[in-house]
């Protein structure tokens, strides 16, 4: 029987594309499912505030009746005139090792391009910096982290047959957190502190980090602004980021940097992995989903994620980072943390990868970006 490519319209649809790959990846010891809900407000115009500057088109696949893939079309209008750039993206594409399934699919989303006057699409990659990107092509026996895409390695070899070529790749690393600080990184923070009139900020109370956190997002806006495929921050999406996940993160492993304005220079958030607790429960809250993710995020969990480290542009060669990692290591180290999972750095920042040389650390994964002119 032929392939059907049908566009999702109900929420009911949604919930089906939405779940797709867990039924794919079923069995799968190292794919990780992301929240269920999570996603459905991704893809809902009234509660993701990036379709102010973005339009989707979301389609699944059918073959005798069943689903066997999905891919969503995204343009970002904010992206093209920020690079500009006259690009189409491409997100959440997931099939069968079917070739004919991947080319309807991707052949749909590149026809609507088309039509809308694009020149090229680009992907897989998602509304925002923060949003997942990247596919997945080396580290398919690793855990996944929370905030990524798995894929199976077949999903290659339809990129390539597809016309797809690298465009730029991500990589992670995993770092084995030490037992002790070293005493040379400590002073030489110390120094730096004193000579620009710099203090590290501890957060203990939610509403204190809630009502910095706007002034935290602005940093991370800026020192991101200039990595690939940014698109400014407006102000509603910083507060749904801050609405969804201050109730929720574990304060000991969040920091800033301020300058002697106190003015935050630096900020850093690392989070426990809830890797595990999203496989145990499907990606679901209910009915136990969200007792295990509230255990996850506790002190007590040894595998933390690395969400980001971000430094005003004028600030980062002041070492900076080193100031925030070495704080966040005491509280790992006190804490009985062994392992910190970085989230994707793009291969050309050396800058960033340069925070790792002194650790025990393996890089483990990669993922990918595409492109194509159409």
């Amino acid at each position: 029987m032929s392939i059907a490519i049908k566009e999702v319209r109900t929420k009911r649809e949604l919930s089906r594309w939405v779940e797709f790959p867990n039924t794919l990846y079923k069995g799968n010891e190292y794919y990780v499912p992301f929240l269920k809900s999570d996603e459905m407000a991704t893809f809902s115009e009234k509660k993701n505030p990036a379709y102010d500057f973005c339009e989707t088109k979301l389609l699944a696949a059918y073959k005798d009746g069943k689903m066997v893939g999905r891919i969503a079309g995204l343009i970002n209008h904010a992206y093209n005139k920020k690079w500009g750039k006259n690009a189409i993206r491409f997100t959440r594409f997931d099939f069968i090792d079917d070739l004919e399934v991947s080319s309807k699919l991707f052949g749909a989303v590149v026809e609507w391009g088309r039509e809308r006057g694009h020149t090229e699409i680009m992907g897989p990659i998602g509304f925002t910096d923060m949003d997942h990107e990247g596919m997945l092509v080396e580290g398919f026996d690793e855990l996944n982290m929370s905030i990524t895409f798995y894929n199976h390695p077949y999903y290659l070899e339809h990129m390539e047959r597809l016309g797809l070529r690298k465009d730029v790749d991500w990589i992670e690393y995993q770092i084995q957190v030490p037992k002790e600080i070293d005493p040379k990184i400590e002073h030489l923070c110390e120094r730096v502190m004193s000579h620009h009139g710099l203090k590290v900020v501890t957060y203990t109370d939610r509403r204190k980090l809630y009502n910095e956190a706007f002034e935290a997002f602005s940093v991370i806006d800026v020192a991101f602004s200039r990595l690939y495929g940014t698109v400014p921050l407006t102000p509603a999406v910083i507060k749904r980021a801050i609405d969804d996940y201050i109730p929720l993160v574990n304060l000991d492993y969040i920091c800033s940097v301020k300058d002697s304005e106190d003015k935050i220079v630096g900020f850093g958030v690392m989070v426990p992995s809830i890797a595990r607790a999203l496989k145990k429960s499907g990606g679901k809250m209910l009915p136990f989903g969200v007792f295990r993710l509230l255990k996850a995020l506790g002190s007590d969990n040894d595998t933390l994620e690395m969400f980001f480290v971000a430094v005003k542009p004028e600030m980062q060669s002041l070492g900076i980072p080193a100031i925030m990692m070495n704080e966040l290591l005491k509280v790992c180290i006190r804490n009985g943390v062994r392992i910190c999972e970085t989230g994707p750095q793009l291969e050309l920042n050396t800058d960033v990868q340069s925070m790792w040389k002194v650790f025990d650390k393996r890089q483990h994964r990669r993922r990918r970006c595409f492109i194509m002119e159409i």
